[in-house]
C-alpha cells in the first residue's frame, strides 16, 4: 500500500494533488509561506520543494555545453539558472514548521546525496525524483535506502531507463514507489501530453501511477484520472505576472482550487462498474413506458393495438409483454387511461 504521511494512494481514494513551488518563491522566503498558505487554501494535498543548489546541480561554466540555446530559458547558463530558481537550503526547517503548522504535507525533490542527508535531518515524509534525474540510478538508490516514499517522474525515459530505475530501488527493500508520467516540456503542448502512457505504466510496472503535468491550464491533468492517475503534480505560483522561472507554466491560485475540485469530482464520476439503479435514478423509474389500456374495454373483451399501448408512465406492464396481451381477454371492466396489469389479463402468461 502506497501512502505519504498516512494518506492512502490508490485508486480507491481521490487523487493525490501535489502543489509543486519550484522556483516560483522568486528568492523571497515571505512568497513561498504564502505559497504553502495558498496550496493549502486551494485544497493541495502536498506542496513540493526542489533541494539543490547551482553548484550541485551542475558546474559554473558558460561553455556551450553549459549555456541554453533554446525554450523558455534561452540565454542563460544552467548555473545562472538554478542559482535563480534554487530555494535557499536555510529555508527549507521554516517552510516545513509552516506547513505543518498548516496541517499540509511538504517534500522535496533531491538532486544529490547532500540533499537527501539534508532533509533526513529535517525527517522529510517522502521524495520525489525529477524527470532529468530518473538516469541516475546512484541517486535512486540513496534515496531509495531511506525507506520513505517515493515518486519518480518519467519524462524523456526510455521504458527500458524506467524499468532500471525501478529495478535499483526495488533492489534496496523499498517497494514504496509511484511512477509519474511527464512530458518534459516546458510548456507541454496539450497535443503531446500522451495521458494513454498511463494505462501502459500501470500495466507495465504494477506501481501506482499519476502525471506530472507541464501542460497550461487544468485540462490534461483532470483528463488523467479518467486513466487512472492516482497522483496529479502541477507547478504553481501567486501569479502569473510576478515572473519566475516557471512562472510561465506554473497555475494561479484560482486554477490551482479549479484544479482540485476537478480531479475530485472526476474521480467521484469514475465510481465503480455497474448497472443496478442508482439513488439519482430511482424517482424516474415511473416515467419509463409502459401499457396502458386507451379505451374503455368491457369485460371478456379482447385486448387489441386498438385499445392497448405503450406510453409513459411506467405503472404498467412493461412495453415487451405487448404480444403476450393482444388477443387476451379483459378479465374484468377497465377504464381508459389505465394501467395494464397482469392481473387485468385473462391467462397472462410471460413469453419473456
Amino acid at each position: 500500500m502506497f501512502k505519504i504521511n498516512n494518506r492512502i494512494i490508490d485508486s480507491h481514494h481521490s487523487p493525490y494533488v501535489i502543489a509543486e513551488m519550484s522556483g516560483n518563491h522568486n528568492g523571497d522566503i515571505n512568497r513561498a509561506i504564502e505559497l504553502i498558505k495558498t496550496a493549502k487554501a486551494c485544497g493541495a494535498d502536498a506542496v513540493k520543494l526542489q533541494t539543490y543548489t547551482a553548484d550541485t546541480i551542475t558546474l559554473k561554466s558558460d561553455k556551450p555545453d553549459f549555456r541554453i540555446s533554446e525554450g523558455l530559458w534561452q540565454g542563460h547558463t544552467l548555473h545562472d539558472l538554478y542559482e535563480w530558481a534554487h530555494t535557499p537550503w536555510e529555508w527549507h526547517k521554516t517552510l516545513f514548521e509552516k506547513a505543518k503548522e498548516l496541517n499540509i504535507t511538504i517534500f522535496s525533490s533531491p538532486f544529490d546525496f547532500t540533499a537527501v542527508d539534508f532533509l533526513e535531518e529535517l525527517n522529510a515524509p517522502a521524495y520525489k525524483i525529477a524527470s532529468f534525474e530518473v538516469i541516475d540510478t546512484p541517486l535512486i538508490e540513496y534515496v531509495a535506502k531511506t525507506g520513505k516514499p517515493m515518486i519518480m517522474s518519467t519524462g524523456m525515459a526510455t521504458k527500458e531507463e524506467i524499468a532500471e530505475a525501478l529495478a535499483v530501488a526495488h533492489s534496496t527493500g523499498n517497494k514504496q514507489i509511484a511512477l509519474l508520467h511527464c512530458i518534459s516540456g516546458y510548456p507541454t503542448p496539450v497535443s503531446q501530453a500522451n495521458l494513454r502512457t498511463l494505462l501502459d505504466l500501470a500495466e507495465s510496472f504494477n506501481v501506482p501511477v499519476g502525471l506530472s503535468d507541464h501542460t497550461m491550464g487544468t485540462v490534461a491533468a483532470t483528463a488523467s484520472v479518467a486513466l487512472g492517475a492516482t497522483i496529479v503534480e502541477k507547478h504553481f505560483t501567486l501569479s502569473r505576472e510576478d515572473g519566475g522561472p516557471d512562472a510561465a507554466f506554473s497555475l494561479e491560485p484560482s486554477e490551482l482550487k479549479q484544479l482540485c475540485e476537478n480531479v475530485q469530482q472526476s474521480w467521484q464520476a469514475l465510481g465503480i462498474a455497474g448497472y443496478e439503479c442508482k439513488p439519482a435514478e430511482q424517482q424516474n423509474l415511473q416515467f419509463r413506458r409502459s401499457l396502458y389500456v386507451t379505451k374503455s374495454v368491457k369485460k371478456g373483451e379482447l385486448f387489441t393495438l386498438d385499445n392497448v399501448k405503450s406510453v409513459r408512465p411506467g405503472y404498467g406492464l412493461a412495453p415487451k409483454h405487448l404480444y403476450d396481451v393482444l388477443g387476451k381477454a379483459a378479465k374484468v371492466d377497465i377504464d381508459a387511461v389505465t394501467a395494464l396489469t397482469d392481473n387485468l389479463v385473462s391467462n397472462f402468461e410471460s413469453n419473456k
